[in-house]
């Protein structure tokens, strides 16, 4: 039996136009429908009810919603022994929202584990978000050593949620130091989740955990109603490990 067709969005329709997430596929996990665009309503709209966008350039725009989804508490991150000695020993500074484009251009690299040595985070992903963070939803971390960006994460924030995007490293364990930067500064904010969406055996290694996407609905309509942090982002403090 062939499966459903997949449902399809007409560009610039309301942004209400998104499928149950309870009708995404098993396989490939998650997917729920293709079409639409990337106007920062839309995005924020799809966040809000748990749907991201995932695709490669010569495909439409995809719709994703996983079950289960990875999750990490910002208070349970896990930082290794070695890690430790790494956040004491290399002179890095963390900086929010200093080189947004500079950080999605540099997560957009291709990769090896990607199809085809390819990239999801295509010019239009990029414009996109960008867009979200001139408007204040959008935020990137910094690594940088000798004052050269070494590392980074970018992702948005909506209430008490920080749906993670994408890391990148150009020196060993830098996105690993963004990332423990980022779940210390979202602890002390009193952010309740990261949103890792799909697990892997990297962030299991930081204590991602796969919860029901039910599970995980319930706990976002709770947390991204909290009062959110809206704008530039700066850390409180420095840092100390």
């Amino acid at each position: 039996m062939n499966p459903p067709p997949l449902p399809w969005i007409a560009p610039h329709s309301p942004v209400e136009t998104f499928p149950d997430v309870h009708t995404a596929l098993r396989d490939p996990d998650g997917l729920l429908a293709a079409g639409g665009d990337l106007s920062p309503a839309r995005l924020l709209y799809a966040y809000h009810h748990g749907i991201f966008p995932w695709y490669h350039a010569e495909q439409p725009i995809l719709w994703w919603s996983p079950d289960p989804r990875a999750v990490l508490l910002p208070h349970d991150v896990h930082i290794s022994r070695s890690l430790r000695k790494c956040l004491r020993r290399i002179p890095f500074a963390a900086t929010f929202d200093s080189a947004f484009e500079e950080v999605v251009s540099a997560c957009a690299t291709p990769r090896k584990q990607q199809p085809g040595g390819g990239t999801w985070i295509t010019p239009a992903m990029q414009a996109a978000y960008a867009e979200l963070h001139r408007l204040g939803h959008a935020h990137s971390l910094e690594i940088r050593v000798d004052s050269e960006l070494a590392g980074g994460l970018y992702g948005v924030a909506l209430g008490g949620v920080f749906f993670a995007e994408s890391m990148f490293s150009r020196r060993i364990n830098a996105s690993k130091i963004a990332l423990v930067c980022l779940a210390r500064q979202l602890q002390a904010w009193d952010f309740k989740l990261i949103d890792c969406q799909v697990n892997s055996a990297h962030l299991a290694h930081f204590g991602s955990v796969p919860i029901p996407r039910q599970q995980f609905l319930e706990r976002l309509d709770r947390y991204s109603a909290l009062p959110g942090r809206h704008g530039p982002w700066r850390f409180d403090a420095p840092l100390a490990f």
